[in-house]
């Protein structure tokens, strides 16, 4: 494969970088292994030291490490800055939490004493996605780097600058090599990483076929695997939503980072009583928003990542057409130059219609109206895809009955699914399976090992 900087707002090939040969990568896994021998071995509190040195330099670096995501994948420069700011914060997350999250846990026992230990396992491997290029990274390397494994990443084919900055923060900060290793590997030596006995776990953020490929393999292979996959996130609105307030969320929730985002809301999901209203606020919100250069300030919309994925979004719209559904908003490839698609609304879709079951990654917004809330919660739950979701309501009360019964990793009430260090981050269905994030995401590779101590003296 090719691993390409490719500015999707104006064309403009930026950087490429050759694969690593098969001696390259066989050096990497030799160096990795080594690492994780005096890597795991360190007191916590050097490791700790390494990562707050590391999220330090994110927060010095904000500028040069925002511009690269912008460059290559046409994030708005602002919700880039946004991003790195929010990648510091986990990886400075795990350099304070660590060691107490994986403190030794004592059982209760009628007879003698037990505790639960969790160390380390080893050398992990993660494929990471574009759309996200530095929080990819640092939900998954931060905390498995401060429990003492030491991870090597296969990042995403259209930012490969963003790849190379982040390995190189960890090594500024202190890390030694093999702590963090980028590949530019192909989907071949991926196969060939997943396979090899060095490597102890695999995780993978992406789509839900690359999921089923990946962790098919680790399966073979009998390595742990953890999947954060595709989502198609119901955004509820009930009868008594402070309307204002929820269209301002709703926009949000579907275009930031232009739509590409698992947990953006992709379903808008609003009862009969409101919907006109609602609809006629969304679109208009939506038809304000502002194409331009991603760099600039007054730009409220960028361009897809690549145009391939802006082709692959306007092809679901066009099926989603020809099979009865109705563009309410766009539809369109954007009128400026790039990677950029009209803000779309699609209505009608029936459950036969290809759109209601497929997830869409970009400004195209699923519009459903619902008499009751009960027809809500049943059309949330009629999906492959289990990640996130949001109800809006001015009772919470009601908003966490609903939420209760919406089969999802996550809910939000009054707020679009979204991500913290220290909420768990993860789903269910074709969604995937683990949690990253908060104490939880610490301890998905980690071995978990009993400890217990009884009188020596032996049976009758």
């Amino acid at each position: 494969m090719t691993y390409q900087s490719i500015n999707p707002y104006d064309g403009a090939v930026l950087a490429s970088y050759p694969e690593l040969p098969s001696a390259g990568l066989d050096a990497a896994l030799d160096t990795a292994e080594a690492c994780y021998q005096t890597w795991s071995a360190l007191p916590f509190a050097n490791r700790s030291a390494i990562g707050i040195r590391a999220a330090a330099l994110m927060r010095e670096r904000l500028d040069e490490l925002a511009k690269p995501v912008t460059l290559e994948m046409g994030k708005l420069y602002a919700q880039a800055k946004g991003e790195v700011t929010l990648s510091a914060d986990i990886v400075e997350y795990y350099a304070r939490n660590a060691e107490r999250f994986l403190a030794p846990q004592k059982l209760e026992q009628a007879t003698g004493e037990a505790h639960v230990e969790s160390s380390p396992i080893g050398v992990l491997f993660g494929v990471e996605p574009w759309n996200f290029p530095y929080y990819q990274l640092a939900r998954f390397a931060a905390p498995n780097l401060m429990a003492g494994n030491v991870v090597m990443v296969k990042h995403a084919g259209c930012v490969p600058q963003c790849a190379l900055a982040f390995e190189k923060i960890w090594r500024d900060a202190g890390a030694p090599a093999g702590a963090y290793t980028n590949l530019f590997i192909s989907y071949e030596q991926v196969d060939r990483v997943i396979d090899d006995p060095r490597i102890k776990g695999v995780a993978l953020t992406g789509s839900t076929e690359a999921g089923k490929v990946v962790a098919a393999r680790a399966g073979r292979n009998l390595k742990k695997s953890t999947m954060e996959l595709g989502g198609s996130d119901a955004f509820i609105v009930l009868d008594d939503a402070d309307l204002e307030k929820t269209v301002e969320w709703a926009v949000w929730a579907k275009m930031n980072n232009t739509g590409q985002c698992c947990v953006a809301g992709k379903r808008f999901i609003v009862l009969e009583s409101i919907a006109d209203r609602f609809l006629e606020k969304f679109r208009a919100a939506l038809s304000a928003l502002k194409p331009g250069d991603p760099m600039d300030p007054a730009t409220t919309i960028g361009p897809l990542s690549t145009e391939g994925a802006l082709v692959k979004v306007l092809d679901q719209v066009k099926r989603a057409v020809e099979h009865g559904a109705t563009v309410v908003l766009g539809g369109k490839r954007g009128e400026h130059p790039g990677a950029f698609m009209q803000p779309t609304i699609l209505t009608n879709i029936a459950p036969t219609n290809p759109a209601f079951r497929e997830e869409f990654f970009g400004p195209v917004a699923l519009f459903f109206r619902v008499k009751n809330e009960e027809e809500a919660i049943s059309l949330a739950n009629d999906s492959e895809f289990g990640l996130g979701g949001s109800v809006f309501t001015r009772d919470v009360a009601r908003g966490k009955r609903v939420a209760s019964q919406v089969d999802t990793g996550m809910v939000f009430i009054n707020h679009p699914t979204w991500t913290t260090p220290d909420l768990p981050f993860g789903g269910i269905k074709n969604s995937g399976y683990g949690r990253e994030l908060s104490g939880a995401g610490i301890q998905e590779f980690v071995n978990k090992k009993l400890v217990r101590v009884r009188s020596i003296s032996a049976p009758a």
